[in-house]
């Protein structure tokens, strides 16, 4: 199991254990994380999985796909850091991040 780290915008951090291969979405569906919608189901064909990779692990997720990149464009809040969490899969070298989510996915 891989620890993921939630932050809600209010500053209320849930840490949950998800398992390898899994989605940081799917971890926070399946923990009850407020703040994540996931209307798609995790077919990154939503924005509503929005969250915000803290700087430290950044370097350690492949980076954006065209696909994320332009339903990323098209959603609320967008930062630098700014990521759909059903395209981050779950492994071991992850231990420990941080994920922030926004006030709204809308």
């Amino acid at each position: 199991m891989t620890k993921i780290v939630f932050i809600e915008h209010d500053g209320k951090e849930h840490v949950v254990d998800a398992s390898p291969g899994t989605s940081i979405m799917q971890a926070a569906i399946n923990n009850l994380v407020p703040g994540i919608e996931a209307d798609c189901g995790g077919l990154c064909a939503c924005a509503t999985c929005h969250g915000y990779v803290d700087s430290a692990w950044l370097d350690k997720i492949a980076p954006k796909s065209r696909g994320e990149a332009d339903l990323l464009a098209n959603a609320s809040n967008v930062q630098a850091n700014s990521r759909l969490t059903c395209q981050i899969p779950i492994k071991p070298e992850l231990e420990g991040i941080v994920i922030r989510l926004p006030k709204s996915q809308y």
